[in-house]
This record gives C-alpha cells, structure tokens and sequence, in this order.
C-alpha cells in the first residue's frame, strides 16, 4: 500500500482474529506471505519478535523505543537497525546513525530492511514533482531569500547586487519586523574543524 507524504511502502497484515493493521513493509516481503509475532517466532524476514530473542548481526526495522510503543525508529524507507550484542544493560542496538545504544530486550522489532531503499536518489527533474511532494507533507516551498525581496518586505532586501548589508544575526530581544535571518545564532557558516595532535 502507498501512503500520502511516505516514502516507505505499507503492507496491509490481516490477523487471524480477523484484525487488520498497516506496517511498514521489509524488502523481501511477499503478497500472501505468512508472518508471525511473538517471542516464539523465526528471526525470518516480516517476523516481529522482542530484541533478546534475536540474534545478534540480525537487521531489524520499526524497532519500539520502549515496550508497547509500536514501533518508533528505523521505518523510513531503506533503514535499518543491527542486532550488536546481547548484554545484561539490555540489547545492544545500532542505530542508522551508526550510534550504539542498550535497549530493553522486550522492546518487538521486525526483522528486515525497510523497503523502498534508493528512493532518494531518484531526481525530480520538474519543479512541479518537488512542489507536490512538499504540498503533500505540508511544507511552504519554494523559499524566498530576504536578499531576494525588496527593502520595503524584508530587512535584507533592497539593492541591485546580493547582499544584505548589515548583519545577518540578530539577537533573542529583537523587535518583529527586524527578527529574520539567524536568531541568536552562536555561529554561522561551517563548523572549523578541530585540529588534533
């Protein structure tokens, strides 16, 4: 299934109590395909079992935050979190930050990649795709930059040339109207790199 503003495929899973829900859909996961959930079920591709019961090396997806919460990291499109080791502090997880954190063993997550990996690698091409794509996720685009606009809209704008003329960080007190560009910025432009010896 497609959903409006997602990225990651739905698969529509119907329970044998005759209950439905929607997950995010793993890569391999077939039409009519069979899963199970619960402790007792195989580390197979669409299962959803807890982290202590899952091996270690194994790429999870949809992975709960806390025990009962659904599912809340590693579901959009081509994530995925690893099984690193299994420790009395809990489960050790890590992230698609390449973070490693501990987490509680009863904590249900699916085994898989989530589908959909790729998907932003593919060009828009016309300004009207990347327009309906921000539409759908309630976005305002295109942005105008103040320099763009005149005096008499925007505190940088005014002049022939790009350039705004007077600094573009303003303090936390500022008066509306001159609050624009970067509010009580500690730093603009890249971050200098720190030099190690």
């Amino acid at each position: 299934m497609h959903e409006t503003a997602r990225g990651t495929p739905l698969a529509l899973i119907e329970f044998v109590n005759g209950t439905a829900c929607c997950l995010t859909a793993p890569e391999g996961l077939a039409l009519n395909q069979g899963i199970t959930i619960g402790p007792d079920a195989s580390p197979d591709v669409g299962n959803v079992l807890p982290l202590g019961r899952i091996p270690e090396g194994t790429l999870v997806s949809s992975v709960e935050l806390r025990p009962g919460d659904g599912g809340r990291l590693a579901k959009s499109s081509g994530t995925s979190c690893m099984i690193v080791a299994h420790t009395p502090q809990g489960t050790e997880v890590r992230m698609p930050s390449r973070k490693s954190v501990y987490m509680n063993d009863k904590c249900m997550a699916m085994v898989g990649v989530v589908a959909g990996a790729g998907r932003t690698e593919k060009p828009f091409l016309k300004a009207g795709n990347a327009k309906r794509l921000m539409r759908a996720r309630g976005r305002v685009w295109p942005i105008t930059t103040g320099q763009a606009m005149i005096s008499a809209s925007h505190p940088h704008g005014g002049g022939r040339h790009k350039h705004a003329g007077k600094p573009t960080t303003v303090g936390r007190n500022t008066p509306p109207g001159r609050k624009v560009g970067m509010i009580a910025a500690r730093q603009t432009g890249r971050a200098k790199r720190a030099i190690r010896t």
